[in-house]
């Protein structure tokens, strides 16, 4: 039977390490102490670009010659370029034209981008694979997520300016006859809170037409728990449809946007500390590649093996989550 694996994975990150200490006094500056947010999102520290020669697809190349150096590849080998963003530094043409053509990638190869927001890394691998079940022409993909945070944070809000980290992630999907990679996806959607994060805020047309700015991304207060029911039930869904419990799960990849959520998503499931692959007080949020990059830290660390059951789980604006099962 033929499966859809993870052959490598890769990240890259900027050089420059911002902590916590200097959004504390910027914020403090202001009138504003952010120390119990910042301890509520389980933030340490973030990577940040502080230059102008790096953007998200600088990143994503780096992350993509990096996973093909791992993998033994070259892009010759690649059949399939899928890069994620909800920042992308250019819309015409694809992101994913500017990696083809880095990593020398050949003639007949599908690129192109997709945005689901921060879930957008994760819904690209589980369409990746059923496509790739699909049709036979298609062996290998090479998925990127990229987002270039910092360059739409606000700094006169810390949800965005002190929580987000840039970094970006490479994954390698190969066919395999072996008995592991992906199992199944399970999504939720309530467009009821479409408006509550907004960039540009007043739409594209508006900002270079009308009285709309792009500088910043728009966050309007929301209470953001209110999608944890919704994830306990689809997460439960998904397990009993594929016959596992969550004590069959050996880790557990989940959106890094707070930490506070983890928890309460380990507390509802009772699972180990071990098991809860936790990067967002390293890294910050790094938005589309947050629960890939928890994965790469776990696979680099040896907390995660080949053979064990990952559970993904992420959200993006709107919302739209997404749970997702692999056989890593």
């Amino acid at each position: 039977m033929t499966n859809i694996k993870i052959n490598a994975i890769e990240v890259y990150h900027p050089n420059k390490i911002v902590k916590n200490d200097y959004f504390i006094d910027h914020f403090k500056q202001k009138g504003r102490d952010i120390t119990h947010f910042l301890d509520v999102m389980g933030r340490n520290e973030r990577y940040l670009i502080e230059n102008n020669s790096e953007n998200g697809i600088t990143m994503a190349v780096e992350a993509s010659k990096r996973v093909l150096e791992k993998a033994g590849l070259t892009g010759t080998d690649i059949d399939m370029i899928i890069f994620s963003t909800q920042i992308p530094e250019k819309t015409v043409p694809t992101n994913a034209m500017y990696v083809h053509h880095s990593i020398n990638g050949k003639k007949d190869t599908i690129v192109m981008d997709t945005n689901a927001n921060c879930a957008g890394m994760t819904i690209s691998i589980e369409h990746a694979s059923r496509y790739m079940l699909s049709n036979s022409h298609i062996r290998t993909a090479l998925i990127i997520g990229s987002d270039n945070f910092s360059l739409i944070a606000n700094p006169e809000e810390e949800i965005t300016y002190a929580n987000f980290g840039d970094a970006a992630c490479a994954v390698i999907l190969e066919k395999t006859e072996e008995n592991t990679g992906f199992i199944d996806a399970i999504y939720e959607v309530d467009s009821t809170y479409r408006d509550n994060i907004l960039y540009p805020e007043k739409g594209l047309s508006q900002a270079i037409k009308g009285e709309g700015s792009i500088d910043y991304m728009k966050w309007f207060p929301f209470d953001g728990s209110v999608s944890l029911p919704f994830t306990y039930e689809k997460i439960s869904k998904l397990l009993e449809r594929n016959h596992l419990r969550s004590e069959d799960i050996d880790s557990y990849c989940l959106s890094q946007f707070a930490l506070s959520n983890i928890l309460k998503i380990q507390d509802h499931f009772n699972i180990p500390d071990q098991k809860i692959m936790y990067v967002g007080d390293r890294y910050g949020y790094t938005g589309t590649s947050s629960p890939f990059i928890a994965l790469y830290e776990g696979i680099e660390s040896g907390r995660i093996k080949r053979g064990d059951h990952v559970l993904f789980w992420t959200i993006g604006g709107g919302h739209e989550f997404i749970a997702m099962l692999f056989k890593y």
